[in-house]
């Protein structure tokens, strides 16, 4: 796990679960790592029929604002796993 620097206060753990619970219906998020870089695990019903790549899609576009700029808390996503209930 590498240091990235962030001006971003609180967690971030917090921060990317709250996301991705409110931009994906009745989804239930874990998030693991530091550093920089997470892990992201999500159980949606959302995702039923979907594809791999559009459930991945999902949940990047919930973080994306938590991804943005030189000291963004989130430097990258290591691993997302969809899970649907």
């Amino acid at each position: 796990m590498s240091d990235h620097p962030t001006d971003f206060q609180g967690s971030v753990h917090d921060a990317i679960r709250q996301a991705v619970e409110a931009a994906i219906p009745e989804s239930t998020a874990t998030v693991d790592g530091g550093g920089g870089h997470y892990t992201i695990d999500v159980t949606a019903a959302a995702f039923d029929g979907k594809t791999m790549l559009q459930k991945q899609r999902l949940v990047l576009s919930a973080i994306k604002h938590l991804m943005a700029g030189d000291r963004a808390p989130v430097h990258a996503v290591d691993r997302i796993t969809t899970n649907v209930p």
